[in-house]
């Protein structure tokens, strides 16, 4: 006999560490996920199993074999199917009163606006080299007054920064403008981890290029920035616990076994972030160089 699907009883064993009230307040909460790839997914399951039922992915990808190694949704029987609709489908396998709006063509200058419309968090999951796109989200995000989070997978940790409603912007912090976009990629890395935890321990530094958009990653990566967002949504949606926000930033890289918060008044104007940009863009320059001696 199957057993009847109870809301309450599902997200039980939250109590404790929620309320009951909090966990029904959770259940009434919107989150927009852009992005349903290596962190997206994996941070849809998250905030199902904590209890959001209302959410809103978008994805203009399908699964391939190259994303078996970091995406929840990436397996065999998922080959060449929609991102979204499988991710869909793994959401109400966990809950099945979850309501999810699919954008199966991503986020555009066409539906931004429905697509944060009422959401009471927006998470970043977008690929790395999605400037245009994410720069648009985040702006529209302190505009609407919507409280938006970004946790980068990087090397085997995680890098947090969140932007709250009335504080430093996503703009203001990572200074990106009407840069070129090799000049963003430069600077959303120095943005996103100063502490550079991740790089010591790259063992073959020609798998991160700039200029073929591609770089390494690992499923632990994924699964902890998964629950480092999992936990600033309990807070932020909750509106409990001490939520630090741009300019902190907050790195853990497991490997290391090392923690650091960072604090940057001024963001990328900070005058540690302009060395480390002026260092960045040099090595980006000598590989921009190599590539074309090379073609």
């Amino acid at each position: 006999m199957t057993t009847p699907f109870r809301y309450e009883q599902a997200f039980s064993r939250n109590i404790g560490w929620v309320t009951r009230e909090e966990q029904a307040r959770l259940r009434s909460k919107r989150v927009a996920i852009a992005g349903g790839g290596g962190v997206g997914g994996v941070h849809a399951l998250t905030l199902a199993r904590l209890g959001v039922t209302k959410f809103r992915i978008a994805d203009f990808d399908t699964f391939d074999v190259p994303n078996f190694n970091r995406q929840v949704g990436a397996m065999v029987s998922t080959l060449n199917q929609p991102k979204v609709e499988v991710i869909r489908r793994m959401l109400l396998d966990i809950n099945p009163e979850c309501e999810v709006e699919m954008f199966e063509q991503g986020i555009n200058d066409a539906n931004l606006n429905a697509f944060l419309e009422g959401a009471d968090m927006y998470v970043d999951a977008l690929d790395f080299f999605a400037f245009d796109i994410r720069q648009k989200t985040f702006a529209l995000c302190a505009r609407l007054g919507i409280p938006a989070s970004t946790v980068a997978p990087l090397g085997m940790g995680a890098a947090l920064l969140n932007f709250l409603p009335g504080q430093m912007t996503f703009e203001e912090y990572f200074q990106w403008g009407d840069l070129p976009e090799t000049d963003k990629a430069v600077h959303f890395v120095v943005g996103l981890a100063p502490a550079g935890l991740h790089r010591p321990y790259l063992v073959v530094p020609e798998a991160v290029n700039f200029v073929e958009r591609r770089g390494p990653s690992t499923i632990m990566a994924c699964q902890l920035c998964a629950g480092v967002m999992g936990t600033e949504a309990l807070k932020i949606l909750l509106g409990r616990g001490r939520v630090l926000a741009a300019p902190w930033g907050i790195q853990f890289d497991a490997y290391r076994n090392k923690l650091v918060r960072t604090w940057r008044p001024g963001g990328n104007k900070n005058p540690l972030h302009r060395l480390m940009i002026r260092i960045g863009k040099k090595q980006l320059a000598k590989d921009l160089a190599a590539a074309g001696a090379t073609a």
